[in-house]
């Protein structure tokens, strides 16, 4: 399945990561496999490292959360013991997803009970909602989140939200 969307530069789907900085490398690598998506235009990935010196980290973090189309949720037992993940990032991606203004995906990436958390009710990734940790092949866990954003991306783009 090669779904293909080409953007202009000006229309790439802001995308906006939420993680506990425990799981930074886990992110590190989903931002890879994402980055053929970022070089044809089709995304424009966002966290809290692209903070730039002597600005209001706080604010640049709601600032981005506020403007982006695709919300996801690095899960962990990191993330879910993150006050700031929890009662900042998590809350207030979950009112934009409930208004349509985003979408949330929950990326499960290490093994924990998230089924009655706020986004337990979202289809999360990668498939099956296995955690990306118990994969043999990381990569191949990896490679199927970012079909499924792909498929996202081209939803919000055909207007099927």
């Amino acid at each position: 399945m090669n779904e293909s969307v080409n953007k202009p530069d000006n229309e790439a789907i802001e995308v906006f990561f939420s993680y506990a900085h425990e799981d930074e490398d886990l992110r590190n690598e989903l931002a890879k496999h994402l980055k053929l998506l970022e070089r044809n235009k089709v995304i424009k990935g966002w966290y809290d490292r692209d903070i730039t010196g002597g600005k209001e980290w706080k604010g640049e973090i709601e600032k981005q959360l506020n403007a982006a189309q695709i919300i996801l949720l690095l899960i962990s037992s990191d993330f879910l013991g993150s006050d700031f993940c929890w009662s900042v990032e998590l809350k207030r991606a979950m009112e934009r997803h409930e208004t349509g203004e985003a979408r949330v995906i929950p990326i499960i990436l290490r093994e924990v009970d998230w089924h009655e958390a706020p986004f337990g009710k979202l289809q999360a990734l990668p498939k099956n909602a296995e955690p990306v940790k118990k994969f043999a092949d990381r990569d191949q866990a990896f490679a199927d989140i970012t079909r499924g954003i792909r498929r996202v991306v081209n939803e919000l783009s055909t207007g099927n939200k």
